[in-house]
């Protein structure tokens, strides 16, 4: 395995080992804060303790940062391994800064985002976060798997990323409203968040089996996908 085959393992090892045990957590204070609701509007009284809707915001707001970071880890290697494959430094050099400075404008917004008091600035700071994924993702080099957005594994990862901002970006309005409407919208934001990144966990699966090694590029990259099928090997000459 070559460095670059390597560096390709980041974002999954990532997402095993610190993203998704994150949203067992966090799915499990939700479940628990609920509960609690429901339990002290009916009794006036709950055995679960009140701090699990504080850990629930508190573990909320890591797995938005984990979500978006590693999206941003994501995207960032295959527009740089397009960017050493096809020299875009000496061919493209305005683009090569644009998309460096994409990059840090998003990872800006974000850390702005997560200081912002006023509800204008979390929304300016949260639109530019979200756009900053949707350009990066539109660079060369991100596979999109366009003809199956409904099954691909980069459109269904940038929307769970808009929705960790967007839950992120409310989550100071959910406990000034009385009336819960935004309680209500990032209840069921979030549950389709939650089946999205099951999603992630069946497509970036697939999608490592189909990735090849770097060695292996130059004969799985002749197949013809769509038919499934691949150019017979030239056999050994004899010794």
């Amino acid at each position: 395995m070559e460095i670059a085959d390597f560096l390709g393992l980041v974002h999954p090892a990532i997402a095993v080992i610190f993203v998704f045990p994150l949203i067992g957590i966090v799915s499990n204070f939700a479940w628990q804060t609920r509960q609690r609701r429901l339990q002290t509007l009916a009794s006036g009284k709950s055995k679960i303790p009140p701090i699990v809707g504080t850990e629930h915001k508190r573990i909320g707001e890591w797995l938005s940062g984990a979500v978006v970071g590693i999206s941003l880890i994501g995207l960032a290697y295959p527009i740089g391994k397009n960017m050493i494959k096809n020299q875009l430094w000496n061919q493209n050099s305005t683009q090569v800064i644009f998309i460096f400075l994409m990059f840090l404008l998003t990872i800006a917004s974000f850390v702005f985002l997560y200081q912002a008091k006023q509800k204008l600035w979390r929304g300016i700071f949260a639109t530019l976060t979200g756009v900053g994924l949707v350009v990066l993702g539109c660079q060369d080099g991100v596979f999109r798997r366009t003809d199956e957005w409904y099954w691909s594994h980069y459109y269904i990862g940038i929307a769970a990323a808009l929705l960790m901002v967007f839950s992120l970006t409310i989550v100071q309005d959910i406990y000034q409203d009385k009336t819960h409407r935004w309680r209500i919208i990032h209840t069921i934001l979030n549950t389709i968040a939650l089946l999205l990144f099951i999603g992630q966990g069946f497509t970036g699966t697939r999608d490592l089996l189909e990735i090849p090694l770097s060695w292996q590029e130059s004969y799985v990259y002749q197949c013809n996908f769509s038919q499934k099928t691949c150019p017979t090997p030239t056999p050994p000459s004899p010794k």
